[in-house]
């Protein structure tokens, strides 16, 4: 499958500002815009595992800032995004677990809508941003369960709190847009992406993570939803659909400032228990077994069309299924043999082959 090909001449020495850099996915985005040439800053609470692909990766070496801080501190983001300069932010920081978000409502809408609303707040205060996407969620529409993908134009909601803040956050990024980008020469856009997998997720409740976790220490996976469909894809996928979206921000504007999926092909929205059953054989870990306990409320099947971003902005994913587990495996294999990480992630950068 051939993918999108990025303009590595448009990041070179670019401000670049992401929010939720020491996360999974914000570190990977870092590597990936470090290694075409951005300057990349970050504000984000500290790596939230222990280990963690921004510490065994050493992105914090590759920023101009790295700033701890958390977005419901309005004063401490302001002053990073000022002192950053960015053309470009990625508003990524969130509280992204379904289970946690019924342990701790109030922190997931806290995080997940005030704290959009003060980083768009705090790039409004900011004259030198032209350009914002926010990274949101598959979940945020309102999941009927059917077998169709949804499309951009569906209707928003959210069974869970994690669901529906990031439903919130949808609004809130639209409103932003009507009411004070439109007329502020920055141009703001939303991304949803389906499940990530990839070398580095140490996440709690995540169905590769705990495979591998269980696995170090030779043991079966629980698996709490055998049967539940998901649009799993490696994480670089809806990475390279990030940096793409924001380069059509700022060349396309009126075409790119509005929501987009970034999800994999038909073929690779998969059960879970068929996950299971090739990491299995990958890594040659033991047999997952079924948690037969009941459990919060988790959609069953899930599908998002990114057709839009296909024909509008040239983005397909690179890898398939297939190829995404055979890298996420070859990735926690490096890391327990005691590699180097950020040569390894960088070469899995490398061979995804995005920028040109």
């Amino acid at each position: 499958m051939e993918g999108v090909v990025l303009n590595s001449s448009f990041w070179r020495d670019r401000a670049v500002f992401v929010t939720g850099h020491t996360g999974f996915k914000g570190s990977w985005l870092c590597l990936a815009l470090s290694r075409a040439g951005a300057r990349v800053s970050g504000f984000a609470l500290e790596p939230p595992t222990a280990p963690a692909v921004f510490d065994v990766a050493r992105v914090a070496d590759l920023l101009v800032h790295h700033t701890i801080g958390d977005i419901r501190e309005p004063a401490a983001l302001q002053a990073a995004m000022i002192a950053a300069q960015p053309d470009i932010v990625f508003h990524l920081a969130a509280q992204p677990l379904v289970r946690a978000s019924y342990i701790d409502p109030v922190l997931t809408y806290a995080t997940n809508v005030m704290g959009s609303v003060n980083v768009f707040e705090a790039a409004r205060g900011t004259n030198s941003v032209r350009a914002i996407v926010s990274v949101t969620t598959d979940k945020c529409y309102e999941n009927r369960e059917w077998l169709w993908a949804y499309r951009e134009d569906e209707p928003l909601g959210g069974h869970d709190p994690y669901s529906s803040s990031k439903a919130c956050a949808e609004l809130v990024t639209a409103a932003y847009r009507a009411s004070f980008f439109s007329t502020a020469d920055v141009a703001i856009a939303s991304a949803r992406a389906g499940n990530v997998i990839g070398g580095g997720d140490w996440a709690s409740d995540r169905l590769v993570p705990d495979f591998l976790r269980a696995s170090d220490r030779g043991e079966p996976t629980l698996c709490r939803r055998p049967d539940a469909v998901r649009p799993w894809q490696h994480v670089l996928e809806p990475v390279s659909g990030y940096i793409r979206l924001a380069e059509a921000l700022i060349e396309d504007p009126r075409m790119a400032a509005e929501a987009w999926n970034f999800g994999p092909a038909d073929e690779d929205a998969r059960p879970v228990s068929w996950i299971l059953d090739r990491l299995t054989q990958l890594d040659g870990a033991p047999a997952w077994v079924r948690d037969e306990l009941p459990h919060a409320h988790e959609a069953g099947l899930l599908k998002v069309d990114s057709s839009k971003a296909r024909s509008k902005l040239g983005w397909l994913p690179s890898w398939n299924l297939e190829g995404a587990l055979e890298r996420t495996v070859t990735w926690h294999r490096a890391w327990r043999a005691g590699d180097d990480m950020r040569s390894a992630s960088l070469a899995q950068i490398a061979a995804h082959d995005f920028f040109a």
